[in-house]
């Protein structure tokens, strides 16, 4: 495994933003070519009740988490030809910077493209809108949470943090079957998830996955699709369903597996709208040293966990720049506690809080209002219900946040 230093990162970043300037920001657009840029940025501050956590991975002093944060991003688009086009984005956010996207699109037909390059693969509904500003919320729902949840050090994020970009090859492809009903498709290989920092993994390592130039020495692909259909009710109204999968190793011995398949729904009339997902993860543990381990190892079926998450979101027009939301979503956790954290090297602990039925539900209302095109004010009231306390015997929390969007 080789990984680059922090400087050597910073420098390849600062190199490709250049180059990206130059090549399709300076240079004449060659004939035929169509060039789009596009970017947003998200400045938030979120206010927590007890402005602390005690973070199971972290044991010691307390990890703040009131306080602002920034998500950007850059997006240069090129259609090439008519066939061939082009995806750069550049984000800034939890994990600093990162490639989210370099890849390229060769479209044969509305039901055959064919993406190779570092995307985030074809998986449920939000990655489509994880952008910021494609969202109405200032945090994402439950099951793609990144690092804004309560107790994210407990809970390891969420089921499928988003974004999740990848390298690797996707075809996807739209057949539409009269003129009210449309068929989508993915199907890809890629690399997947890992961590290959612990002696005895029992848990994706997120941020070693998130590396960019990362180089394992015996790599297996993850493999996953998604199939969706999107009903023309009417011609301000529509219905969407889509299922969704990914299967792939994590440990460099590609012996631990992981699994996860999703369900997502979405209703839309005129600009109000209505969205459901639900995803659940399987996820294989190395049981080798039961040790680690909060609970004794079941002889069947003790090496894996089960991880549920779901949310409902309804977003409801009040005036012409107002918007009225509202949003359920919770998370369970079932099977055994590893007191390793993620990354620890075989390193434990032995206070988590979790047990082996654990969980979390979070409600939250909100506002969103237009100030002007493009730039929009986010409000949002958050209740936390969790089924164990924390270090000061709190099982219940509120949080607010007070965001400012803007896009180009």
């Amino acid at each position: 495994m080789i990984r680059p230093t922090a400087t050597e990162r910073l420098i390849a970043v600062v190199a490709f933003a250049t180059t990206l300037l130059l090549l399709f920001g300076i240079a004449p657009a060659q004939a035929g070519e169509d060039r789009n840029f596009a970017g947003s940025a998200q400045f938030d501050y979120m206010f927590a009740r007890h402005d602390s956590i005690q973070d199971a991975q972290a044991p010691g002093p307390r990890t703040p988490l009131t306080g602002f944060t920034t998500e950007a991003a850059l997006k240069i688009a090129v259609d090439i030809s008519d066939h061939l086009s082009a995806n750069f984005k550049l984000c800034y956010g939890c994990h600093g910077f990162e490639l989210d996207m370099a890849y390229f699109d060769f479209r044969v037909a509305d039901e055959f493209n064919l993406r190779t390059g570092r995307f985030s693969p074809t998986f449920g509904a939000f990655n489509l809108r994880h952008d910021p500003a494609n969202h109405p919320f200032s945090d994402k729902p439950l099951p793609y949470d990144m690092g804004r949840m309560l107790r994210k050090g407990d809970w390891n994020n969420g089921v499928l943090p988003a974004p999740f970009p990848m390298t690797g090859a996707e075809v996807n492809g739209t057949h539409w079957v009269g003129s009210d009903v449309q068929v989508d498709y993915a199907a890809y290989v890629a690399m997947g998830f890992k961590n290959e920092s612990d002696l005895h993994p029992t848990d994706i390592n997120f941020q070693e996955s998130h590396l960019p130039y990362y180089v394992t020495a015996d790599p297996r692909p993850v493999t996953g699709g998604r199939l969706g259909m999107t009903i023309r009710l009417s011609d301000v109204s529509d219905a969407t369903l889509g299922v969704s999968g990914m299967y792939g190793t994590y440990d460099f011995r590609n012996r631990l597996s992981y699994g996860i398949v999703g369900i997502d729904i979405a209703m839309r009339v005129g600009r109000a709208t209505v969205r459901a997902e639900y995803l659940v993860r399987r996820q294989q543990a190395d049981t080798s040293n039961p040790g680690i381990f909060k609970y004794a190892v079941a002889s069947e079926h003790g090496d894996f966990f089960l991880k549920h998450g779901m949310y409902l979101e309804l977003k409801l027009p009040a005036a012409e720049p107002l918007m009225v939301l509202g949003r359920v979503d919770a998370m369970i956790r079932q099977g055994n506690v590893s007191e390793a954290p993620v990354g620890a090297g075989g390193d434990f602990v032995v206070d988590s809080p979790l047990m082996n039925n654990v969980t979390v539900v979070r409600e939250t209302i909100g506002l969103a209002y237009d100030i002007e095109r493009n730039f929009r004010l986010k409000l949002s009231l958050e209740t936390w219900q969790f089924s164990y306390a924390d270090a000061d015997n709190h099982k219940n929390d509120v949080s607010a946040h007070v965001g400012v969007v803007g896009s180009l």
